[in-house]
């Protein structure tokens, strides 16, 4: 990267630079591979965030069946991260997850787990999921439906016929299984081999599929990282996690550049399990020295910058996301590391600019937590809106998680010193609602930022980007105005 005109003497946020473009031979978005490159198997640069309002095991598989990559937080008990793991690692890489209810959910049930939308569906049986056969499914209640349905009335109810179905092994390629939709006209179908379900399918999932690569570790299943903190026995943890099949480990703190952190990161490295180790959070090439010094490959950089975040008012502790990115990022690549640019993106734009500057992926946190996929109940407002709680992995309502087996007087102790937002409505976009629709809109402003710059990879967008500095009045030109007559 390099900026247009002179190097800047201010730290920069995101909002303050933009991208100019220069002469470019990439002519097609589809030319341009995404992926990080940074010792993980992931093909798109997001990864999301490990908080408890983003990353669960169902947000983590969806993401990882587009080519991402899902960090499960730390605060799950340690019983609980190793079924999460073990859960994704299950799951299907060709089709859909299946949502399997019973017959006697309500639709007022069915809509705190899926809000009324197109391209997706509910398997309506009266058995678990796995292992379930096509003799045991009801039908499929198109998500849409639960639009026009009364609260009360159940899914039973709304089964119309047998459920379409197509055979795994009929479907040699995503265009076949679009074709396939397309003639069964069908918003989504039961995925069956041997007559039993392995997933469904919707031609839009269809229609990705002919556009992302999963990510898969060795053995072709989905991929997933998890956290731990750097208290404790962190090595029998991340032993444990290996065991259970973890791709990447992420030792995560508020403040990554302490002793605390240096120990628990010789310790996890000195086990030697052969996986990628994410560690953070930091800000200054200081910061990259030591923690891959100590054992870690890849860098969580940013702190402050995050929706849910008070640090930088509470404490004035941290540093303008853009500065941090570009600094670390070039110190890591001095000692063959990654960053992964945690926090501040707000747009499409905001993702490029931190490939820009040398990261090898952002992680998203709130913009992912206003999804489907991510964890939680739906609700809706008084006006209908539907939402999802959010809330700072420091705040009281985390605090109060994390140490909710310590007594009264200890925890109380902890909570006072919390810090960030415990509760915050994040809104479902209604043009997209869910995960894949998020990931559409950022791959496709990124790949466009890519073919801007000349870049067709991820390392040749880092040479090849041309920044420029912006005042606050350049950036608002940027943004689109509602039209008015």
């Amino acid at each position: 990267m390099e900026f247009y005109g002179d190097d800047p003497e201010l730290d920069l946020t995101y909002s303050d630079v933009f991208l100019i473009p220069r002469r470019s031979a990439v002519t097609s978005r589809l030319d341009v591979d995404l992926s990080p490159g940074d010792g993980t198997t992931a093909r798109i640069p997001l990864v999301s965030a490990n908080m408890n309002s983003v990353t669960g095991p169902r947000l983590a598989a969806t993401l990882a069946r587009r080519g991402g990559l899902g960090v499960l937080p730390q605060d799950m008990p340690l019983q609980e991260l190793d079924a999460a793991i073990r859960w994704v690692k299950r799951q299907p890489v060709r089709w859909d997850t299946p949502l399997v209810l019973p017959p006697q959910t309500t639709v007022s049930d069915a809509s705190r787990m899926l809000p009324a939308t197109p391209g997706h569906g509910i398997v309506v049986a009266d058995a678990p999921a796995e292992g379930l056969s096509i003799d045991d499914i009801a039908g499929v209640v198109p998500a849409s439906r639960l639009a026009t349905a009364l609260p009360d009335a159940t899914l039973g109810d709304l089964v119309r016929g047998r459920p379409v179905a197509i055979d795994a092994d009929d479907v040699a390629d995503a265009r076949a299984a679009f074709d396939l939709l397309v003639a069964a006209d069908a918003e989504t179908v039961c995925v069956l081999h041997h007559g039993h379900l392995v997933g469904t399918l919707s031609q839009r999932s269809a229609l990705r599929s002919t556009l992302y690569r999963p990510a898969v570790d060795a053995n072709g299943r989905l991929i997933v990282a998890a956290a731990i903190g750097i208290n404790g026995d962190v090595a029998s943890k991340a032993r444990a996690l290996a065991a259970a099949g973890v791709d990447v480990l992420v030792l995560d703190t508020a403040h990554g550049h302490q002793e605390g952190m240096l120990h628990a990161l010789r310790a996890v490295s000195a086990l030697q399990l052969g996986l990628p180790i994410a560690a953070g959070n930091i800000v200054t090439g200081d910061g990259v020295r030591d923690l891959v010094d100590a054992g870690a490959s890849i860098l969580k950089v940013g702190v402050g910058p995050g929706a849910m975040c008070t640090t930088r008012m509470m404490t004035a502790v941290g540093r303008p996301q853009f500065s941090a990115v570009l600094e670390t990022a070039a110190a890591a690549r001095e000692f063959g590391a990654h960053v992964w640019a945690d926090g501040g993106v707000r747009y499409p734009r905001d993702v490029a600019l931190a490939l820009a500057a040398g990261a090898a992926s952002v992680m998203v946190g709130s913009w992912f937590a206003g999804t489907i996929e991510a964890p939680g109940e739906l609700f809706a407002d008084a006006q209908g809106r539907v939402y999802k709680e959010s809330w700072g992995m420091a705040s009281t309502k985390a605090v109060q998680a994390r140490f909710g087996r310590l007594d009264a007087y200890e925890r109380a102790r902890k909570e006072l010193f919390a810090e960030g937002i415990s509760s915050s409505k994040i809104y479902l976009d209604p043009l997209r609602p869910g995960l894949e629709d998020l990931l559409d809109m950022i791959t496709s402003g990124v790949r466009s930022s890519f073919t801007y710059a000349g870049a067709s990879t991820v390392a040749e967008f880092h040479d090849r980007a041309l920044v420029g500095l912006q005042s606050a009045s350049g950036y608002e030109e940027g943004k689109a105005l509602p039209v008015s007559w």
